[in-house]
Protein backbone atom coordinates (compact mmCIF):
# COMPACT_ATOMS: atom_id res chain seq x y z
CA UNK A 1 0.00 0.00 0.00
CA UNK A 2 1.15 3.43 -1.12
CA UNK A 3 1.98 5.73 2.09
CA UNK A 4 -1.09 8.09 3.29
CA UNK A 5 -1.28 11.55 2.37
CA UNK A 6 -3.22 14.88 3.44
CA UNK A 7 -4.55 17.93 2.05
CA UNK A 8 -6.82 20.48 3.78
CA UNK A 9 -10.16 18.22 5.60
CA UNK A 10 -8.56 15.04 3.98
CA UNK A 11 -5.93 11.54 4.27
CA UNK A 12 -5.99 9.55 1.60
CA UNK A 13 -4.40 7.05 -0.61
CA UNK A 14 -3.39 7.56 -3.81
CA UNK A 15 -2.22 4.85 -6.47
CA UNK A 16 -1.11 5.73 -9.74
CA UNK A 17 -2.79 9.10 -9.69
CA UNK A 18 -6.30 6.99 -8.44
CA UNK A 19 -7.62 7.91 -5.25
CA UNK A 20 -7.41 4.07 -3.59
CA UNK A 21 -8.88 5.45 -0.35
CA UNK A 22 -10.08 7.96 1.90
CA UNK A 23 -11.83 9.72 4.80
CA UNK A 24 -13.10 13.29 4.73
CA UNK A 25 -13.34 15.53 7.78
CA UNK A 26 -14.67 19.36 7.93
CA UNK A 27 -14.84 21.77 10.68
CA UNK A 28 -18.24 22.44 12.42
CA UNK A 29 -16.42 25.17 14.15
CA UNK A 30 -15.82 25.41 18.01
CA UNK A 31 -13.04 23.17 18.30
CA UNK A 32 -15.21 20.94 16.83
CA UNK A 33 -14.58 18.08 13.89
CA UNK A 34 -17.04 16.04 12.01
CA UNK A 35 -15.71 12.73 9.64
CA UNK A 36 -17.67 13.13 6.90
CA UNK A 37 -17.12 10.42 5.16
CA UNK A 38 -14.89 7.29 4.37
CA UNK A 39 -13.79 5.18 1.21
CA UNK A 40 -11.53 2.01 0.20
CA UNK A 41 -11.69 0.59 -3.03
CA UNK A 42 -12.69 -2.89 -3.38
CA UNK A 43 -8.81 -3.93 -4.17
CA UNK A 44 -7.84 -2.23 -0.73
CA UNK A 45 -10.41 -3.67 1.64
CA UNK A 46 -10.09 -6.22 4.15
CA UNK A 47 -6.57 -4.65 4.76
CA UNK A 48 -7.41 -2.25 7.85
CA UNK A 49 -6.78 0.66 5.68
CA UNK A 50 -9.84 2.66 6.55
CA UNK A 51 -8.75 2.32 10.33
CA UNK A 52 -5.45 3.64 9.40
CA UNK A 53 -7.06 6.60 7.77
CA UNK A 54 -9.31 6.90 11.01
CA UNK A 55 -6.21 6.97 13.39
CA UNK A 56 -4.90 9.06 11.64
CA UNK A 57 -8.06 12.09 11.89
CA UNK A 58 -7.93 10.72 15.48
CA UNK A 59 -4.64 12.02 15.66
CA UNK A 60 -5.03 14.98 13.86
CA UNK A 61 -7.98 15.82 16.54
CA UNK A 62 -5.44 15.04 19.40
CA UNK A 63 -2.80 17.44 18.16
CA UNK A 64 -5.51 20.24 18.09
CA UNK A 65 -7.31 19.49 20.73
CA UNK A 66 -10.52 19.03 18.91
CA UNK A 67 -13.60 16.98 19.70
CA UNK A 68 -15.04 14.53 16.59
CA UNK A 69 -18.81 13.98 15.35
CA UNK A 70 -18.51 10.15 13.64
CA UNK A 71 -21.05 11.03 10.67
CA UNK A 72 -20.14 8.38 8.56
CA UNK A 73 -20.92 4.76 9.25
CA UNK A 74 -17.38 3.91 9.22
CA UNK A 75 -16.10 6.46 11.56
CA UNK A 76 -19.44 5.31 14.33
CA UNK A 77 -18.26 1.81 13.87
CA UNK A 78 -14.41 2.48 14.71
CA UNK A 79 -16.23 4.44 18.22
CA UNK A 80 -18.12 2.06 18.88
CA UNK A 81 -15.11 -0.33 18.56
CA UNK A 82 -12.21 1.43 20.29
CA UNK A 83 -13.45 3.15 23.52
CA UNK A 84 -10.40 4.40 24.63
CA UNK A 85 -11.16 6.89 21.59
CA UNK A 86 -14.53 8.16 23.00
CA UNK A 87 -13.17 11.02 24.88
CA UNK A 88 -12.72 12.91 21.68
CA UNK A 89 -16.40 12.29 21.04
CA UNK A 90 -18.74 15.66 21.05
CA UNK A 91 -21.47 15.34 23.04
Amino acid sequence: MNEIQSSSGRYYVEEQGNVQAEVNFSSQGDGVISIDHTFVSPELRGQGVAEQLIRKVIEYARQEQLKIIPACAYASHHFEKFPDDRDLLQQ
